[in-house]
């Protein structure tokens, strides 16, 4: 099924129709717009609100539906639910590069731009203050992001999963994690990692912390030798 939406109502998105379209107007305004245009409101308070019920939501599905996971368990799935490849991932379903407002002139966004994760928060947050919990859980809903969290065991740990498969190699040996870059904003930074397996290959994946973007690596090293789908 083809999950790219029909943008011409510029009110609804993720299948939400907002009553106050100045809010995602804020929502879908990137921090670079300012740079052409000072006096506009950019996203970066509505995702910090957004980022919050994000969690609330995934946690509360999380808890009435898997009922025989442990607190850790729990968190690892959360994780990977609301991880920021996750988000960038219902953002391009959804085409919602085409909605972002930009600076005059920039290029096309990457498929794992941090730019589409923020929107991604910015959107729920702003969907909260339009129509509360029912509104949020509305595009957390269309987001699509419960798949994630329903991993099989390369996925719960998988730099633990892609270790013992290094081990097991002749000779043995180590992944390698190095962080390539560092980007997003000096209080909210997101790490892009690269893990690397000598025989194996090598994978990046970016997220918000050092931590998750090492493990979001390994799962997509684990992905290219084929033994996640």
């Amino acid at each position: 099924m083809d999950d790219k939406e029909d943008n011409t109502d510029n009110s609804t998105i993720f299948n939400y129709r907002f009553k106050n379209i100045a809010l995602l107007e804020e929502a879908l305004t990137t921090p670079s717009f300012r740079m052409t245009s000072p006096d506009s409101k950019d996203n970066q308070r509505l995702e910090f609100l957004g980022d919050a019920v994000l969690g609330l939501l995934a946690a509360d599905m999380l808890f009435r539906e898997e009922k025989d996971c442990k607190e850790g368990e729990l968190t690892v799935h959360r994780t990977h639910m609301v991880s920021t490849a996750a988000l960038c991932a219902a953002a391009n379903r959804h085409n919602l590069a085409e909605r972002l407002r930009r600076n005059k002139g920039a290029g096309a966004l990457e498929e794992n731009s941090h730019s589409l994760a923020d929107a991604v928060e910015a959107v729920l947050g702003a969907a909260w203050l339009d129509g509360g919990l029912d509104a949020a859980r509305s595009i957390f809903d269309a987001l699509e992001l419960v798949s994630n969290a329903k991993k099989g065991k390369w996925r719960i740990n998988p730099k633990g999963e892609l270790l013992q498969l290094a081990q097991s190699l002749t000779p043995p040996r180590q992944p390698v994690y190095t962080t390539v870059s560092i980007g997003g904003k000096s209080h909210e930074p997101v790490f892009n990692v690269r893990a690397d397996v000598a025989g194996l290959g090598s994978a990046e994946a970016c997220a918000r912390s050092r931590k998750e973007a090492e493990a979001e690596a390994a799962l997509k090293l684990l992905e290219k030798i084929g033994l996640v789908k």
